[in-house]
């Protein structure tokens, strides 16, 4: 990670991130949360504030350090205790279903090997533990899509590897996970940032 990444950009996000609309998003979202939470994508740990009582820890998982210092005061605030993780390799070291809950806002956007990304999700979540979503990606109008599709590799570059084009309920059930409820619409942003896709999905049980 260069200096970009590393010291400009994760200060810029944690900006925008902080806008109101964001904040009412998150709120609406993260009461689903119960338990032991992962949280893939901790960033400055503007999700914090909005976690419900029944959160008893939080695993942050995030590869840029500076948000950390950023979180600083949320993280003396959080009413349960932190740990950050740190990935090995593409691997979440946790062991096998240590996790009731995981969380991701506005994150597989910029995952390199998504995919894999959701599948080590599951993992680590309990047999029907619940995975929140709030993430940006494909549009359904084909205008904005096609928009989509020419501005991601500019975005790409600026942003951090975020896509605009992954349509994020194929890749969550591609993984393995159940959606249970999905809600879609624009966020209030330019069109080409703003199709939104939050909800829950859960790890289907084990069969017996």
């Amino acid at each position: 990670m260069g200096f970009y990444a590393e010291s400009i950009l994760p200060r810029a996000i944690d900006w925008v991130m902080r806008g109101e609309e964001f904040q009412k998003i998150r709120r609406r979202y993260l009461g689903a949360c119960r338990g032991t939470v992962l949280e893939v994508g901790f960033g400055s740990g503007l999700n914090l504030p909005h976690y419900p009582a029944e959160v008893t820890r939080l695993y942050a998982l995030d590869p840029a350090r500076l948000g950390r210092k950023l979180a600083a005061e949320r993280l003396s605030r959080a009413p349960f205790p932190v740990e950050f993780l740190d990935l090995q390799n593409t691997r979440i070291p946790l062991p096998d279903e240590a996790v009731d809950t995981v969380v991701t806002t506005w994150t597989l956007c910029t995952i390199p090997k998504v995919r894999d990304a959701l599948q080590e999700m599951m993992r680590v979540l309990i047999p029907a533990g619940r995975y929140v979503f709030v993430e940006h990606g494909l549009s359904p109008e084909p205008g904005v899509a096609r928009w989509q599709n020419r501005l991601t590799p500019l975005q790409k570059c600026l942003a951090g590897g975020c896509h605009l084009n992954r349509k994020i309920d194929a890749l969550i059930t591609g993984a393995g996970f159940r959606i249970e409820s999905l809600d879609t619409f624009y966020f209030p942003a330019p069109r080409i940032f703003a199709w939104t896709y939050a909800g829950h999905a859960v790890k289907p049980p084990k069969a017996a």
